[in-house]
């Protein structure tokens, strides 16, 4: 077989996505949604249609249960748990960002959780709010709506309300992206 790029009908494309049962429990992928080879899917974990989820983005739904929603994007590096009590759950069109980690948290449609934050057990993240780059959202805390939350730990900046659709075009982006890499990937080694 022609491994080159180009080789014709029998170049190898992307290797099957590393999807783990733990038991009984498996992944449910929605089959429009695109997982990167490079990320791993374990256990009790449910990814939406048109949802991507990026390289070396972990997913491990061992002692409970994590959502993605419809048209969300977890990025490159990012890890998601949950616990047996406190369940991970991201709503619909939301943007994770690069290393992301996120604990037993309920994130609500259209929110950004921003590259490199921690949102840890028990926390809510309001619709369409952020957690800004580097943040640490403290358990049990609650990010109201179009609120974005900053520092160590994050705190909710005052005077300043998210545009509605502020981050939309985040969204189609990746799904885009998704439907690309779907169709174009191609392992060369």
């Amino acid at each position: 077989m022609d491994r080159r790029p180009g080789g014709g009908a029998g170049h190898l494309y992307a290797a099957a996505v590393p999807l783990y049962a733990l038991g009984d429990v498996e992944p449910d992928i929605h089959p429009d949604a695109y997982v990167h080879p490079d990320a791993v899917v374990i256990g009790n974990v449910t990814v939406g249609a048109e949802s991507t989820v990026w390289p070396c983005a972990v997913l491990r739904g061992d002692n409970g249960r994590i959502e993605i929603g419809p048209r969300s994007s977890v990025q490159d590096g990012t890890v998601i748990h949950c616990t047996e009590n406190q369940p991970t759950i991201i709503g619909a069109e939301v943007t994770v960002g690069h290393n992301v980690h996120i604990e037993g948290a309920t994130v609500g449609d259209r929110a950004l959780i921003s590259s490199g934050s921690v949102v840890l057990n028990g926390s809510e993240v309001g619709e369409g709010a952020v957690v800004a780059a580097g943040a640490v959202v403290s358990p049990n805390t609650k990010i109201p709506a179009r609120r974005m939350a900053l520092g160590v730990p994050a705190r909710v900046r005052e005077d300043h309300e998210v545009p509605e659709g502020a981050f939309d075009y985040a969204v189609q982006s990746y799904i885009q992206r998704g439907k690309r890499f779907r169709a174009e990937l191609r392992r060369l080694s």
